[in-house]
């Protein structure tokens, strides 16, 4: 098995968002330590395929530990351009320019990094616009059970309009439920923040690039095994092409749970980091 040539194919949203569990804060930081991130997970993937990563290898070819890229046919990283047009935030009331944003700075360094990385494409889509500002869904929840309290904002309308002559004035008979309505609807409103509310960006392109390249590599027989570094079943018909073609086909959900019935379109349940709160277990089978 020491001739297999791997491909590595990484969803980068996925990555990023499933590192903040997997690493600490101080790991992952900087861009510089994102690719060192990834650059460890490939490693620990092609040294636990290829039995290079254990000392006590036999098989002739020493120095294997180190010279683990010899087995990659490539790594392809998959994320999109950062969103660089601008919006009036509707909370904060203040005009934001996503291309300024640390989001932004963040990901543009990340993918200058990783455009000087040995045997790495980089495969970026973009992101668009897909609707305007959003709830989040935990919250929207809340919002809607704030209904119950309407009939507490009606009897003050009312006693506004039976007031419409005299001085402006209001007097309000509120029984204690009532009151305590009240005040759990100033508490959620005053509760709502920046990050309570999300504009509608989408990323396009990226499970279609993702599709494209394990088709071209099954077909042009650039690889013997593919590692796919994601989480959803979007992959599930390319997987299948791979699979008929004779690739072998490796998911890393990087511990993340998947359904059963993906497990017959793959050959291999393997992580390349750590399990959360397990420094010591590299990798794992499942």
């Amino acid at each position: 098995m020491n001739k297999s040539r791997i491909a590595i194919l990484i969803d980068g949203g996925f990555f990023l968002k499933r590192l903040a569990h997997l690493v600490p804060e101080q790991k992952r930081d900087t861009p510089e330590k994102v690719v060192a991130c990834i650059r460890n997970m490939c490693r620990n993937h092609i040294q636990r395929l290829t039995g290079t990563g254990d000392p006590k290898n036999t098989n002739g070819h020493k120095g294997d530990q180190k010279n683990w890229i010899q087995h990659v046919y490539r790594i392809f990283f998959y994320d999109a351009h950062p969103y660089d047009g601008k919006a009036h935030h509707p909370l904060d009331n203040r005009q934001i320019d996503f291309g300024k944003s640390e989001v932004a700075r963040f990901r543009t360094t990340l993918f200058e990094l990783l455009r000087k990385e040995r045997k790495l494409a980089l495969r970026l889509g973009k992101v668009s616009r897909d609707h305007d500002w959003i709830i989040n869904p935990a919250l929207t929840k809340k919002l809607l059970r704030t209904r119950q309290h309407l009939d507490v904002l009606q009897s003050i309308e009312q006693a506004r309009q039976e007031n419409a002559n005299g001085d402006g004035s209001i007097t309000l008979h509120l029984s204690p439920s009532d009151a305590e309505n009240l005040v759990k609807l100033y508490d959620f409103w005053q509760a709502m923040d920046s990050k309570s509310v999300t504009l509608g960006l989408r990323q396009k392109g990226v499970d279609m690039r993702i599709g494209v390249d394990i088709a071209s590599i099954t077909l042009k027989r650039q690889a013997d095994t593919i590692v796919l570094v994601a989480g959803d079943s979007d992959f599930v018909p390319a997987s299948k092409l791979a699979r008929r073609e004779g690739l072998e086909f490796i998911l890393d959900p990087m511990w993340q749970q998947i359904n059963d019935d993906l497990f017959e379109h793959i050959d291999g349940l393997q992580s390349g980091l750590p399990r959360p709160n397990d420094k010591t277990s590299a990798a794992s089978d499942s």
